[in-house]
């Protein structure tokens, strides 16, 4: 076993070097750099600041992958032109003679080609971040990963890189805006930048760099700061802004921050009054126009609208008539202000207006939000849309964006620990937001960038290329991914363990496991807590997802000694610490005494490992208790003693027998991890043969959505042609049946039936769009207590 190991490990490492190193002095192939020839460029004409920081990162790449050996020169005779079209207009007639497609890139916003001309390496790009992105495309064919410095991925060293000489690709991304609102850090990232990273200025510039740098990296080009109570303000740290402009990072500010103000860390009662627009007019305007004023003739995002200070309700309005008209004199003030101060021609200021919670009723009242202002739809908080734009929504001159968790502090409960969304959840939500022309804001809510890393990938390849990944190929995408932070065997090898990872965390996320919630009801629950008591696994269930997670654990671990020396920490941190830490908590919840605090004490030694991880540098960065919520203590939960299972029938949904036109199963998404999307109208057969009789339950298992527009979220049940019965998914924002479906990520639906002996047809039928069946269970128990599903997880 060891000899087979160490030849796999010799084996491709050797195919990796010869497919990198090679020399390329064959014919027909461009050398970028070798042992004998440094790597030159040239800039032609002016760039932006944005292209030196991509242009100083590519350049350290290349000393990475070549291990410090070949210098870097910038010379006019070099092997690769850069060319900034908006800053070089004088080039587009010699690019054209070329055969560059100037105009196409010229066309579009962030965009550009990479190609191989008269023995020269071209990187054309339509603006500063277009060249950057051009740029930093060459770093990830050399085989550097995004995640080189957060996720500490070394990439295979070579002594040369060469292209093809008939090389070439035209990028142009897909959603105008794209990044990320670093949220909830007050566990991760700030603590680690204050007592870590840059010790007495937390999240500042030389935080916001790295952030940066990683941003460019993912082509991204748009932050919301950080803003929690603690935090100081983005704009009040000298060489933020300054840091922010050089990367070509446009800043935007959350649905509770209008014009770029964070009223957490700026807004000071004693001085300046209530935050109250009613009754405090003119501070609260003056408030604002000092910040329009500081970035006037810089790119930002302006969030218009207003809410309380803190992600709470608008001061000075209560009835429903005062919050609309309350709000829309705000929203004409303050455009007021942006003309006055940023642009006379204010349809040209990027403006966002947020419909979130409360703020969605009250637009739905009467509110008019000017034509030219983009519309942010979101999230529930859990992955799951609450709305789309409909038709007329989908024409407005300021497009659409969308403002999506990752990551999540607030009830029923948090999950602000490990990142575990679907991917199969992530590309069905935003892929129908892009259909529903969704395309201006893309922003995922992460509390920390690092944590966050796969997933957030796969939302901003999303928003860079829409196509980038199709509901069938979700975990090649997976493998994919692990193949270029670990090596192809060992991302081939595990692949199927991280799939199982998100499949068992779907069934239970690690921060759920005490079956606990979070809630302002501190009369409910003390301090606004509950404590864990009990489960909702059977004692059979239980042991089985310990079986399970025994088995991932092990694969993670036999493959560890594969990872090549200089990735074993990103090992750790992106597949070993998840893996293991889920698999802990789950026994620390589920175990007898001993086991369970055995289960705890190894979640504090795996956090321990994560934060003395590359010497210390992530030190303060992972918690083992975010926001000391009881879950994460030393407890357990005590499993309760069911009846035993009888006889059932029970389906994945991608079982099916027959289906319609438009019907597609998504991978990675559901208990079953291949759950099925069924257009309006549309219909799933199953046939299916049982011995049982008698009086019984189906059981659908939906994936909790929530209606695209306004209307319902229906579907139908028939049983042998019986009549369809009708069952609606909607559910009140934060009812209790909401909060356990969100919680389970599952909606559980019980229909009465009855049924004989013998050959059955199950038809499912939607009757709205947005319905996702996952499993279903007939069952002649009534009295049977069950969490999961008894069917196999299948991935076919």
């Amino acid at each position: 076993m060891i000899m087979t190991t160490r030849f796999v490990k010799m084996l491709a490492v050797l195919l990796c070097a010869a497919m990198m190193g090679q020399k390329a002095r064959a014919e027909g192939r461009i050398t970028l750099f070798s042992g004998e020839q440094p790597f030159s460029y040239h800039v032609e004409g002016k760039a932006a600041p944005v292209v030196t920081k991509a242009l100083q990162m590519f350049s350290d790449d290349v000393r990475l992958v070549q291990m410090g050996k070949t210098d870097v020169v910038s010379k006019p005779d070099a092997t690769m032109l850069i060319y900034q079209l908006d800053a070089n207009k004088k080039a587009s007639a010699a690019l054209r003679q070329l055969q560059v497609p100037v105009g196409e890139v010229a066309s579009r916003m962030d965009a550009f080609w990479i190609g191989v001309r008269q023995g020269k390496l071209l990187v054309v790009g339509s603006n500063g971040r277009g060249t950057a992105y051009g740029i930093l495309e060459l770093s990830r064919l050399m085989g550097v990963s995004p995640w080189v410095w957060w996720g500490d991925v070394k990439p295979h060293t070579s002594n040369a890189f060469s292209l093809p000489s008939d090389f070439e690709s035209l990028q142009s991304p897909s959603v105008e805006y794209r990044g990320i609102f670093i949220n909830d850090e007050d566990w991760s990232l700030r603590p680690w930048s204050a007592k870590t990273f840059e010790p007495g200025q937390p999240m500042g510039p030389k935080t916001y760099r790295e952030i940066f740098k990683l941003l460019l990296r993912l082509r991204a080009n748009a932050l919301w700061p950080a803003m929690h109570e603690g935090t100081p303000a983005f704009f009040s740290v000298k060489g933020n802004k300054e840091m922010a402009d050089s990367f070509g990072i446009v800043i935007g500010t959350s649905h509770c921050e209008p014009l770029l103000r964070n009223n957490v860390a700026e807004w000071d009662v004693k001085q300046r009054g209530p935050y109250n627009y009613m009754t405090n007019r003119k501070a609260v305007s003056q408030y604002w126009t000092e910040r329009l004023q500081q970035v006037a003739g810089s790119e930002e995002l302006f969030t218009i609208g207003m809410r309380g200070i803190h992600d709470g309700s608008m001061e000075g309005v209560k009835t429903p008539e005062e919050k609309l008209n309350g709000l829309q004199q705000v929203i004409d003030d303050q455009r007021e202000l942006l003309r006055k101060y940023v642009n006379k021609d204010v349809t040209r200021v990027p403006q966002v207006f947020i419909p979130y919670k409360e703020v969605l009723e009250i637009m739905e009242s009467g509110l008019r939000v000017p034509d030219d202002v983009m519309l942010m739809w979101c999230d529930d908080n859990y992955g799951y849309l609450t709305r789309l734009p409909d038709s007329l929504q989908q024409q407005r001159r300021g497009g659409g964006g969308v403002y999506y968790h990752l990551s999540y502090w607030g009830r029923p409960h948090d999950h602000l620990w490990l990142t575990t969304t679907q991917p199969g959840l992530i590309y069905n939500e935003m892929r129908a937001a892009y259909d529903h022309n969704c395309r201006r804001l893309w922003i995922a809510n992460v509390h920390d960038p690092k944590v966050a890393a796969y997933d957030l990938e796969l939302f901003l390849d999303m928003a860079w290329n829409i196509d980038c990944v199709q509901p069938q190929t979700l975990q090649q995408h997976l493998e994919r991914w692990l193949s270029v932070q670990f090596g192809p065997v060992v991302g081939h090898a595990i692949a199927p363990a991280m799939q199982e990872l998100y499949r068992l965390n779907a069934i239970r996320k690690p921060e759920f496991m005490g079956w606990t919630q979070v809630e302002l009801d501190k009369k409910k629950y003390p301090g606004g807590k509950s404590v864990p008591t009990t489960t909702e696994f059977t004692l059979k269930q239980a042991y089985e997802r310990m079986n399970d997670f025994a088995r991932i654990e092990a694969t993670v671990d036999v493959y560890a000694p594969l990872v090549r020396e200089n990735a074993r920490d990103a090992y750790f941190a992106h597949v070993l610490y998840p893996v293991h830490a889920s698999a802990a908590m789950t026994r620390k919840m589920l175990s007898q005494p001993v086991e369970s605090r055995r289960a705890y004490e190894e979640i504090q030694s795996l956090t321990e490992r994560y934060n003395a991880l590359s010497d210390g540098k992530w030190s303060g960065l992972m918690s083992a208790s975010p926001r000391q919520l009881p879950v994460f203590g030393q407890v357990r939960t005590e499993l309760p003693q069911h009846p035993v299972p009888g006889r059932c029938v029970a389906r994945n949904a991608c079982s099916y027998t027959r289906a319609t036109e438009g019907v597609q199963s998504i991978q990675l998404l559901g208990h079953s991890m291949n759950a099925v999307s069924i257009p309006k109208g549309g219909s799933l057969t199953f046939e299916f043969e049982t011995d049982i009789a008698g009086d019984a339950q189906l059981y659908t298992a939906m994936i909790p959505t929530q209606p695209s527009d306004r209307g319902d979220l229906r579907y139908s049940v028939s049983l042998d042609g019986a009549a369809p019965v009708v069952i609606s998914l909607k559910e009140p924002y934060r009812s209790e049946r909401w909060k356990q479906n969100v919680l389970r990520a599952q909606a559980l639906k019980a229909t009465p039936v009855r049924v004989s002996k013998g050959k059955h047809t199950l038809v499912v039928k939607a009757l709205d769009d947005h319905i996702i069946l996952d499993q279903w269970m007939l069952d002649t128990r009534r009295d049977r207590s069950f969490y999961v599903i008894p069917v196999h997880a299948n991935h076919e």
